[in-house]
């Protein structure tokens, strides 16, 4: 389980091919492995993967096709949003996260709203059509393995679009910074609203 709060960006630094999927070795700020052992989980741009090897700041962990083909910005040299598994008596910052990636969306809009270095940024993401169910006016939602608040959301034919304001703190700290109209990011919904979208199914 993870929070959504990103504790360091980190870099791919190499990818090969290894089976149907990927070998990926990732450098990490100094001294980010310390707490850190074989077989523990790293969130990396929101999707949960296990780390295979350490050796001194850089990691390395294998993906599979299945993971690659639901997720993006695991395939390609780049910086990566970065979160070790939560422990139990950590602070819940942000929401429970799983670590699951449900969706791929598109940044259909990002710009600054004030223009001063204090203002905060819109994000507007178009959702697959299948998490509209799970997204809500100030609900939690999951981007590139930030933990946001939504606060707008609009049902077309083909999509749910997604307001969110991110404060400079946030784009300083993260890979989101970096996004611009037409990229894909990884999306993941409240875990508490996936659960009961499936138990009102079944009633």
């Amino acid at each position: 389980m993870f929070t959504g709060i990103i504790t360091a960006v980190g870099q791919i630094k190499s990818t090969q091919k290894k089976g149907d999927g990927l070998h990926l070795v990732v450098q990490v700020p100094e001294d980010y492995l310390n707490d850190v052992a074989l077989g523990d989980s790293i969130a990396i741009q929101g999707a949960c993967m296990t780390a295979t090897q350490l050796d001194g700041n850089t990691f390395a962990l294998d993906i599979s096709r299945e993971s690659l083909n639901k997720t993006v910005g695991l395939d390609k040299v780049g910086p990566v949003n970065l979160e070790k598994a939560m422990r139990l008596n950590d602070r819940l910052g942000g929401h429970l996260v799983s670590g699951h990636v449900d969706g791929v969306g598109t940044v259909a809009h990002f710009a600054q709203i004030a223009a001063d270095q204090y203002g905060s940024w819109l994000l507007r993401i178009e959702a697959p059509k299948a998490l509209a169910a799970f997204l809500a006016y100030k609900g939690s939602i999951v981007v590139n393995g930030v933990s946001l608040t939504v606060n707008q959301t609009e049902d077309t034919p083909s999509a749910c679009i997604v307001d969110i304001n991110i404060i400079p703190h946030t784009l300083q700290n993260t890979t989101l910074g970096g996004l611009k109209q037409g990229d894909r990011v990884n999306l993941e919904v409240d875990l508490i609203a996936r659960y009961v979208a499936r138990m009102m199914s079944t009633i």
